[in-house]
């Protein structure tokens, strides 16, 4: 795949290829956790369909991410319905886009994302929109590219975000992908969003000391714990 002509209009959830890599999504139920790790959330994309979102918030789910893009071709069809959805119901939201980084640069991704859904207002319910990084679909595990290029790319998706925004975008990967394919520092600016599905967070991506959202399980859905009060992720929200 080297042009916008050639990538597939289709739908990768998130995690879903780190798991195909790394294993794992047997964890049932929330792990251990710091005792100020106390709010519950998911992410969904449109393999989820129409969400009953009054469900998960009466099982103690209090934000999400929704997919709304991938690569520059990919529009999630259930957008609508779960991002707008999950703010009816009073839940904090965000949208993610999942990163196909040898299709077109990280601008033209990042402009994409936020004419999509991707975007960010200060009504303290929106999070920054996340930034999925991980295993290529379709071949080569770091899409042919070097670290170096990598962490460019990685780079123009995050400025181009702030630009259009004023937000640096979280950025969601796991330890393993990430120490291979990128390496980059981007951890004075963006949020990390860690994939490790076990009882523990485990060592980080480089350039982070600490993780912001937790993805530990997909089993019966994506589950995720923000790493700190509601009061701290309603902060992360206002910006």
């Amino acid at each position: 795949m080297s042009s916008q002509t050639d990538e597939p209009a289709t739908d990768h959830a998130m995690g879903s290829q780190i798991r195909k890599h790394e294993g794992g999504d047997q964890v049932r139920g929330l792990p251990e956790l710091s005792p100020l790790a106390t709010v519950e959330g998911i992410d969904v994309s449109g393999h989820q369909g129409n969400v009953d979102w009054p469900g998960y918030w009466n099982q103690g789910k209090r934000f999400t991410f929704v997919k709304a893009t991938e690569g520059t071709t990919y529009r999630n069809p259930y957008f609508a319905q779960q991002y707008n959805g999950s703010y009816d119901v009073g839940m904090i939201r965000g949208a993610y886009h999942f990163a196909l980084p040898d299709v077109s640069s990280g601008a033209a991704q990042a402009n994409f994302f936020v004419d999509h859904g991707g975007g960010w207002s200060a009504d303290g319910r929106t999070l920054p929109g996340a930034l999925d990084m991980e295993y290529n679909p379709y071949g080569d595990t770091c899409y042919g590219q070097s670290q170096a290029s990598m962490t460019a790319w990685v780079k123009d998706f995050s400025d181009t975000y702030f630009h259009r925004t004023g937000r640096y975008p979280v950025i969601y990967t796991s330890t393993n992908w990430w120490n291979q394919c990128v390496r980059g520092d981007f951890g004075s600016t963006s949020p990390l969003w860690v994939a490790r599905y076990a009882g523990s967070v485990g060592a980080l991506p480089y350039g982070w000391g600490f993780h912001t959202f937790w993805q530990y399980s997909s089993t019966p859905i994506d589950q995720n714990a923000f790493n700190g009060a509601y009061s701290q992720l309603e902060a992360i929200a206002l910006g």
